[in-house]
């Protein structure tokens, strides 16, 4: 456990406004702030910081905690290795007897696995046994420099080529297994997952080399083969040259389709490209590029999938308040043949006559409809007016109508009163999906979704969570409580987990605050903590208030299941029946 010294320490660096405005752009309303959560999509923020209990909580999905969880949840970091990533920012050394456990020990034993394995493979592709490797990557116009940058290799044509080398280094089979850098067979023995490929180590932001990429250079297998997600690795939340690109000079990120792109346009000395890995974009790299950039230049393939992979793309920054332009690559068919064919200069000046989204998206409804036809001219309208009425800048929006009219030749009145029938449209929309979202938050709070107890006893879990509110606004509460109830008359698991949490720790003169149940609570349970805090049952945490919430506790004490109801003889029955209807008439 640590002392609680450094929990009180870490708590004072680890201001929760100042360390979440890192990863979310934030805005003051009222006493809190609020952003775009990112943890889940989303247009409208419904992401709230609480300066005063440094507690998170988002409406929309449900996750909430402290600052530490933040860390944990953003980073995919376990607990002691956010407390060690929140003390290292704040220059804070972690007590040695804080508790490692087997899973951070694991995390640590596949970077030293990683990393081995990322400098076994480039001291190949020097070697003789490379020779064929680095030639393929100077005919693809790789210089060594480059080549040492990336830190590139090559995996031998070997089954067991790297798992020999990793046993004389004193790792396990095992080990290598769990960091997916080799394969159980059939027998049980282990095999090297990459062979014979051009190896692409892909590098954290904190410098951890945590996953690989190979090239095969023969017809065995897939073309690119890929880590799969390991415990220091997840493909959906992570990108290529991220390390690189972070701290480049250049505005904004260049977004490609694969890494020798990436590579060629670092090389070319645009050191702002990053690419996505194996996979299309997903939400969580939509999200990670909004904290380091509001603009994205995509550069993908200008074949079929490609452009596919551009519109959806457009719609996933759009969601994240990234502004878009797109590349428009005519002679060549992705970043690293037009720098081959036409050079850095050529490709300079494709970056400053790169698209923007809008552009992008009426070049493609122009070529689906023959504007020269009364019916291509209404269904090209019809589809330009979805687009339009998407703009939120009215001079842009302005820009683009006129253009449209005078180019179809047709009044701008026109194409302004069909925006204003969608605008209506989705001014309507939006305010019955606000008025369902505000209900949702009041009646089950978005952290509790799934919970089905709280569902079908939701009088007494409102009860139970103001008991909960109460303790953490007035801690000296639990001597009243332990004298009238238990946690056996909590109703819902999570809730009695919580409440015997914050028992024991006050008994034992330990803190409740969010920062001290970080390491007692699961993921979930702070969750739920911070739910409860951001949607308490009432404000007042008074006596008076308490006592209510206890009432109510008891009250349940008396309630019968069905069961026990039907296995009642007639004299109990008749009792029974006539409590209910004693505590009827005292409510009314």
């Amino acid at each position: 456990m640590l002392p609680d010294l450094f929990i009180q320490q870490l708590k004072q660096y680890s201001d929760i406004e100042r360390v979440v405005s890192g990863y979310v752009q934030l805005k003051k309303k009222g006493r809190y702030l609020v952003g775009l959560c990112p943890f889940h999509s989303e247009k409208s923020g419904s992401f709230f910081i609480y300066p005063q209990t440094q507690s998170f909580y988002c409406f929309g999905c449900g996750a909430g905690g402290d600052v530490i969880t933040f860390i944990r949840r953003i980073e995919n970091l376990e607990y002691m290795e956010a407390v060690k990533f929140l003390a290292d920012k704040c220059g804070l050394e972690v007590p040695e007897n804080g508790e490692t456990d087997s899973r951070t020990l694991l995390k640590k034993k596949v970077l030293e696995i990683n990393r081995e394995s990322a400098r076994f493979f480039h001291n190949c592709l020097m070697s003789d046994q490379g020779k064929g490797a680095y030639q393929y990557l100077i005919e693809r116009g790789r210089d060594r420099k480059t080549i040492r940058h990336f830190g590139l290799g090559y995996a031998p044509d070997d089954w067991y080529a790297l798992v020999n080398h990793l046993k004389s280094k004193g790792y396990t089979e095992q080990e290598m297994i769990e960091a997916n850098v080799a394969v159980k067979g059939k027998k049980g023995n282990a095999f090297d997952r990459f062979r014979n490929r051009v190896m692409f180590p892909i590098i954290d932001l904190r410098g951890n080399v945590v996953a690989f990429g190979g090239r095969a250079l023969d017809d065995k297998g897939a073309k690119y083969l890929n880590s799969s997600d390991t415990p220091v690795f997840k493909k959906s939340k992570n990108l290529f040259a991220l390390n690189f690109a972070k701290t480049s000079k250049y505005p904004g990120l260049i977004l490609a389709e694969g890494y020798m792109d990436v590579i060629a346009i670092h090389q070319a000395g645009f050191d702002n490209a990053v690419a996505t890995l194996g996979t299309s974009l997903t939400d969580e790299q939509a999200r990670l590029i909004s904290q380091y950039t509001d603009k994205v230049i995509l550069a993908y393939d200008s074949d079929g999938p490609g452009q596919a992979a551009t519109k959806r793309a457009i719609n996933m920054f759009d969601e994240v308040g990234v502004k878009v332009t797109v590349l428009s690559m005519t002679g060549a068919k992705d970043p690293d043949e037009f720098i081959k064919k036409y050079g850095r200069e050529r490709f300079a000046m494709l970056l400053e006559g790169s698209r923007n989204a809008v552009e992008f998206e009426l070049a493609k409804i122009r070529s689906a409809y023959d504007v020269g036809t009364p019916d291509g001219k209404v269904g090209f309208l019809k589809e330009a007016c979805k687009l339009f009425a998407g703009i939120k800048n009215p001079l842009e929006r302005e820009v683009y109508i006129t253009q449209t009219a005078n180019e179809l030749e047709i009044s701008p009145q026109a194409i302004l009163a069909q925006i204003k029938n969608l605008d209506k449209r989705e001014y309507y929309r939006e305010r019955n999906k606000q008025k369902s979202d505000m209900n949702l938050y009041i009646g089950s709070m978005a952290a509790a979704k799934d919970d089905l107890q709280r569902q079908q006893k939701l009088r007494y879990a409102m009860a139970e969570e103001g008991i909960l509110y109460c303790l953490m606004k007035n801690p000296d509460f639990y001597r009243t409580l332990e004298t009238k109830i238990g946690e056996q008359d909590f109703v819902t698991d999570i809730n009695r987990e919580l409440y015997h949490t914050f028992v024991t720790r006050l008994q034992e003169g330990q803190g409740i605050e969010m920062l001290d149940l970080s390491s007692q609570l699961s993921e979930q349970a702070m969750a739920r903590v911070s739910a409860i805090l951001a949607t308490a049952p009432s404000q007042r945490c008074d006596e008076a208030a308490l006592e209510d919430y206890i009432r109510i506790l008891i009250e349940h004490r008396n309630v019968k299941t069905d069961r026990e109801v039907a296995q009642m003889d007639d004299a109990d029955l008749g009792e029974y029946i006539k409590n209910l209807a004693a505590k009827k008439n005292r409510r009314s």
